[in-house]
């Protein structure tokens, strides 16, 4: 998977997805962009997203317990750094896609690549 969070604007299509009041701290959002599952995180005001897919077994991965900045699947107990899509824990030894985010206006956006 892809760190996307690396990526430069020029080779991301920045797509608005819901005011940022409406994802306050603490809380997550799930949506589909270009086919994509997604998790955005508000933590202690700063937004993350990742996909929404364990690179263990493919099961949804945003239902876990955020614990700092690690998402644990709540299906086998593997670890995440939403912050750049990581694999923390076993067993997972693939990283997971990570999206930029950013706050135009009071909307979240997210960058998805070209």
């Amino acid at each position: 998977m892809f760190n996307y969070t690396e990526k430069t604007s020029d080779t991301l299509e920045f797509v608005e997805i819901a005011p940022a009041s409406e994802l306050p701290n603490g809380e997550r959002l799930f949506v589909d962009v270009a086919d994509r599952p997604i998790v955005i995180f508000n933590i202690a005001g700063q937004f993350f997203a990742i996909g929404d897919v364990c690179s263990h077994d493919e099961g949804p991965l945003g239902d876990g317990l955020l614990e700092d900045h690690n998402i644990v699947c709540p299906r086998h107990g593997a670890e995440f750094d939403v912050r750049n899509g990581k694999a923390m824990q076993m067993p997972a030894v693939i990283d997971i896609p990570a999206y930029p985010v950013r706050v135009v206006d009071g909307n979240i956006q997210i960058g998805i690549p070209i």
